[in-house]
């Protein structure tokens, strides 16, 4: 079959896998369902408003399983993170670090596969859906990644991942606020996306901006040091998603709590698995979580019950994501307005 339109006229299958570029997901989410089909798709799932609530509105009127590809929401370690957050033993969030480090000149290049494509191989106009017409560039179609407005690079790429669990974590839908720095510092290939990027996210309750936390989130493409991490304060300690702990790093010491004539807070050591109370062994790889969060997928399609990252929580990580790339296009602070459900820059 050569294209979407023949596999859904063939009503040969029952449900979908869409592994698309980043800027097609959210579009060929509403075609698969808008076709009668059940829909596991990539994340990100949508980067510009308008697709993320055209497929909200598609999605939320139909009986369809759509199931988005943070696998996170389906890794036994995160699931205990978050029942023990939840139980109030962690304590109030006040801050959390995330980071993912890499050192690869040639992260989502292809350069031989650009020079041997040619037009005539590909559908062009079929693949700009409904981005605006540009003649044929082989390193948009096969490198997009590095190219707005195809994809926003680190933050759909990797951002995603990760703030997905603090709206999990917290039921918050999205920052209250997001300022970017960043540029192309290193890899200077012709790309437009960053190479190195920081993102600090102001989240909390949207009518009491006395209550909340700062997320950091920090990742670049030109030094591995750090690696993946995702870090969460409380006042009494740390819960470390990397190697899996509750400890009292950071938490208030005697000495310090005393001069204020206040107590000690600090958390026992411990581990998430034990944290969490559920009795499954942790389990960090992100093969294994991806494993676990297409069989959630497929249990749904059989059982019609909702699945861990529901279109939902696709539509929340997309305000993040979006609300990232008008901060980095923009250099400017950016919210988010509740009635009109748009990106707002400062």
């Amino acid at each position: 079959m050569r294209n979407n339109e023949e596999l859904y006229d063939s009503d040969k299958v029952d449900a979908v896998i869409i592994s698309t570029a980043d800027f097609q997901h959210a579009l060929h989410c509403i075609q698969g369902v808008e076709a009668g089909k059940d829909v596991y798709v990539e994340k990100p799932f949508a980067n510009t408003m308008d697709d993320a609530r055209d497929a909200l509105t598609v999605v939320s009127n139909s009986d369809k399983i759509v199931q988005i590809g943070t696998q996170r929401r389906s890794a036994a370690n995160y699931i205990q993170a978050d029942s023990f957050i939840r139980s109030g033993r962690f304590g109030d969030i006040v801050a959390v670090e995330m980071t993912w480090n890499v050192n690869q000149p040639g992260r989502w290049r292809r350069p031989k596969l650009v020079e041997n494509l040619r037009e005539d191989n590909v559908d062009w106009k079929r693949y700009l859906l409904n981005r605006p017409f540009e003649p044929w560039d082989p390193r948009k179609y096969i490198e997009y990644r590095l190219f707005w407005p195809y994809s926003s690079g680190i933050p759909g790429q990797w951002m995603v991942h990760q703030i997905d669990t603090v709206h999990w974590f917290t039921d918050l839908p999205h920052p209250r606020s997001v300022v970017v720095n960043g540029g192309i510092y290193l890899w200077k290939d012709g790309r437009k996306n960053f190479d190195t990027l920081t993102a600090v996210f102001d989240y909390g309750p949207l009518k009491d901006p006395s209550k909340g936390f700062q997320v950091i989130y920090a990742s670049r493409q030109t030094n591995s040091a750090g690696g993946v991490k995702e870090l969460y304060y409380s006042n009494g300690g740390t819960l470390n998603l990397l190697t899996n702990t509750i400890t009292p790093d950071g938490g208030l010491t005697q000495r310090m709590a005393s001069a204020m004539g206040m107590e000690e807070n600090r958390l026992p050591e411990m581990s998430i698995a034990e944290a969490g109370g559920i009795e499954t062994a942790a389990n960090t790889g992100t093969d294994d979580a991806t494993f676990a969060h297409m069989r959630n997928w497929m249990e749904c399609v059989r059982s019609r019950k909702t699945p861990n990252a529901d279109i939902h929580a696709a539509y929340n990580h997309s305000v993040a994501l979006n609300m990232t790339i008008a901060a980095m296009h923009s250099g400017k602070r950016v919210t988010f307005n509740e009635v009109k459900q748009e990106v707002i820059i400062s």
